[in-house]
């Protein structure tokens, strides 16, 4: 066992000793020692009840013969972080959780891993930890939120509260409706109810094969997901009895499975940026090239808020993320011989489940579209990439010409927004927000919202070399890249120039001649960033682009 280096033989008298005071008897120091990642805090509402699912896996673990040790991971929200600085630290806190899950992993010689996240950072940044460390490692959630009604309302989420933020602004909503909407749109404990990007990872995770079957759509209220999580801890123990590791299971054909499955539910943006970062920890190479080129043939299957009216629960009792796969493999679109982390293969697996709702999962041969829900755009704005969730773009918008209203800041645009200083066919441009410009390149779900809220999501997008919660709805193109911060033509355009969208073609450009942007680029003075001290600083100066997936070189 990889942990006899800390517990066998005499010369590890000292540190069974140091075991021993943990309250472990010999008999437990003989077992495997498996360690249980738990980033239960008491201010994500999607890791509040996480104590709950450590304990039912650590439960699972002894039921199997092992010896379960817990240590703790952070987890920041991002919800309550948007709109603020506080959001900069969300993405970069995906490398803090990998690096130093790593670290207490190498320090104490565990022989397997249980990782429990929920919301957006911490599930890709376990992923990582798990491929880079690469020993036997399971991945169990702690599930979504629960959506309701309120009267005669539809079912609301969290998107709920922030459009109904920007409804009041333009007037159509009182204080005292918005107040109704913040008492109902978050109901219970879990990650926040719609394909945002903490479900969108957590579904990701099954199709990747580092989940069991419900991993991503089990509510979090429901006594199935206490079930499901000592299936994991027990599901470890076979694990690391047969050796499989993650890299054994992340392939080149399970991360073309993931992004298949992305492509069908409608994922967050954000998939865009954590699927080639896991993917980079297992050695395995994608990017939005490839990425586009798997929406070009995949099926859009599912409208999952914000794109449409169903949540998650609903996608959990259609028959879940197996169910898709499922559907997606009557037209040979699922890499059916990966392993997974229930030592089968993705084809049995998947083999037996069906879709019970249709309403929810479209049939293949009826899709909502062709194509999947992300689109990767290039042009003359962004030579490297840029990303929109075209599901969620209301139709007027797939294809349009207009005019910039460039801001150097998020704060900047929400202050312009809400002052009803932008019109239709207008196209707020935020820059200065990617990874090393904001540094840390923020969610702007505050700004989007505000668009929707007031009713001008059919005829006003956004541009951003930021990035957008996967709540986000509407003509929102993030990650444009390279960024300001590096000199990218984000940086060049000015109030004033004619920005043209063309969603379906991929293309993304402004109307100006390669001599103009030339000239600007001459007179260019880039914008510092505000903050130079601590982490964000040191992350800075190492992030990559946003093309990249956003990781440390």
């Amino acid at each position: 066992m990889r942990s006899d280096k800390i517990k066998k033989g005499l010369e590890r008298t000292p540190h069974r000793s140091l075991l021993k005071a943990l309250g472990l008897t010999d008999n437990e120091i003989s077992r495997p020692i498996i360690g249980v990642v738990n980033s239960k805090n008491e201010i994500v509402p999607g890791h509040i009840h996480l104590d709950v699912i450590a304990d039912a896996v650590k439960a699972g673990i002894r039921s199997a013969g092992g010896t379960p040790l817990e240590f703790p991971s952070i987890g920041v929200c991002d919800g309550i972080a948007m709109g603020h600085e506080g959001m900069k630290y969300s993405l970069a806190t995906r490398e803090l959780i990998c690096d130093s899950i790593e670290a207490v992993t190498a320090a104490h010689a565990f022989d397997g891993l249980v990782l429990i996240p929920n919301c957006d950072k911490i599930v890709p940044g376990m992923l990582m930890a798990a491929a880079r460390i690469n020993i036997p490692a399971i991945l169990i959630s702690g599930g979504p939120m629960l959506s309701v009604t309120k009267g005669d309302e539809n079912f609301l989420d969290l998107n709920s509260a922030f459009e109904a933020v920007g409804s009041y602004k333009a007037g159509v909503m009182t204080e005292e409706e918005v107040k109704g909407i913040e008492d109902f749109a978050c109901p219970s404990c879990g990650s926040c109810s719609g394909m945002f990007t903490a479900n969108s990872m957590n579904c990701l995770t099954e199709a990747i094969g580092m989940g069991l079957d419900g991993n991503g759509t089990v509510p979090a209220v429901y006594s199935e997901r206490v079930r499901l999580a000592k299936a994991a801890g027990e599901q470890i123990m076979g694990l690391v009895k047969n050796n499989i590791k993650p890299r054994d299971i992340m392939t080149n054909d399970a991360f073309t499975n993931a992004l298949t499955v992305d492509m069908a539910l409608g994922c967050s943006t954000n998939s865009m940026l954590h699927l080639p970062a896991i993917a980079y920890e297992a050695g395995v190479f994608i990017n939005l090239e490839i990425a586009n080129d798997i929406s070009s043939k995949t099926p859009n299957l599912c409208k999952l808020a914000p794109s449409g009216k169903h949540h998650v629960q609903d996608l959990y009792a259609a028959g879940g993320v197996y169910a898709v796969m499922n559907e997606l493999d009557k037209v040979g679109l699922i890499k059916t011989d990966c392993m997974s982390v229930t030592a089968k293969t993705i084809g049995e697996n998947i083999a037996k489940r069906k879709v019970t709702d249709y309403d929810v999962i479209r049939p293949v041969d009826s899709p909502y579209s062709r194509t999947g829900g992300i689109a990767v755009l290039h042009g003359n704005i962004c030579p490297d990439g840029a990303v929109v969730k075209q599901s969620a773009v209301h139709p007027n918008m797939l294809a349009q010409r207009c005019v910039a209203k460039v801001f150097d800041s998020e704060d900047d645009a929400i202050e312009a927004i809400y002052g009803g200083k932008i019109k239709s066919g207008d196209c707020v441009v935020i820059r200065y927000e990617g990874p090393k410009g904001g540094p840390g390149m923020r969610e702007m779900l505050s700004p989007t919202s505000a668009i929707c809220g007031m009713g001008l999501d059919s005829s006003v997008a956004l541009l951003t070399d930021g990035r957008f919660s996967g709540a986000t709805r509407g003509a929102a193109i993030g990650h444009i890249s390279p960024e300001a911060a590096e000199g990218g033509n984000i940086a060049l355009l000015e109030d004033g120039d004619v920005i043209d969208i063309d969603i379906p073609l991929g293309k993304l450009n402004v109307s100006l001649s390669e001599e103009e942007l030339d000239k600007r680029r001459q007179n260019l003075k880039i914008k510092e960033a505000s903050i130079k001290t601590g982490y964000l600083a040191r992350y800075a100066k190492m992030v990559s682009s946003a093309a990249q997936g956003a990781v440390l070189k």
